[in-house]
């Protein structure tokens, strides 16, 4: 599921979604009730992003725990949270059969459970597709080469360029520390 952006607070019931950056505190939307306010830093705030279960292996990221949900559940509501603690552990460990018992509480999954239903009912369990995940790759590659090359033209440009004054003058004046002869080379050529 893609969490960005979705937030806990400490304190307050429900979910938030970030809105802004503002200078002391952030402005908070609550996806329920859609009144926005600041949270302070005083507030603990964290991003269901950042979340992860504890696992008899390598911990889980809450993204991956709803995806599963959703498809246990087929892509209906989870158990209610309010549940017995009994039918909670039983429905959770269906989940996620190797959560670690000793370090996830029951009020986590009450948590989890809760959480998963409010993003359900407002639609906003939005399930990331292995494609979708290899074309962000692709696309940060592409990005990241298309962004050396333009830092790669200016030396291109400068080396073809008709050689000006100053431009004679710093060939008089580069950096010998990467010759090997220790003789003085262009400014074209120690880039």
């Amino acid at each position: 599921m893609v969490l960005k952006d979705i937030l806990s607070i400490s304190g307050e019931s429900g979910l938030f979604r970030f809105i802004a950056q503002g200078k002391n505190a952030i402005i908070i939307e609550h996806l329920e009730s859609k009144k926005r306010s600041s949270a302070f830093a005083s507030a603990k705030v964290i991003s269901l992003d950042e979340i992860s279960v504890f696992t008899e292996e390598e911990d889980v990221s809450l993204s991956k725990v709803f995806d599963l949900i959703f498809d246990k559940e087929k892509g209906g509501p989870a158990i209610d949270s309010r549940s017995d603690s009994d039918k909670l552990k039983q429905w959770f460990s269906e989940v996620l059969p190797e959560y670690d018992r000793d370090r996830v509480y029951v009020s986590d999954i009450k948590k989890i459970s809760q959480w998963y239903n409010i993003l359900h009912e407002l639609k906003l369990l939005v399930k990331e597709e292995p494609e979708q995940a290899e074309t962000n790759a692709l696309t940060e590659k592409e990005t990241d080469a298309d962004e050396q090359a333009v830092e790669q033209k200016p030396e291109k440009i400068e080396a073809g360029a008709k050689k000006s004054a100053g431009a004679k003058k710093n060939e008089k004046t580069a950096n010998t520390s990467g010759t090997k002869s220790g003789k003085k080379r262009p400014v074209s050529e120690a880039n």
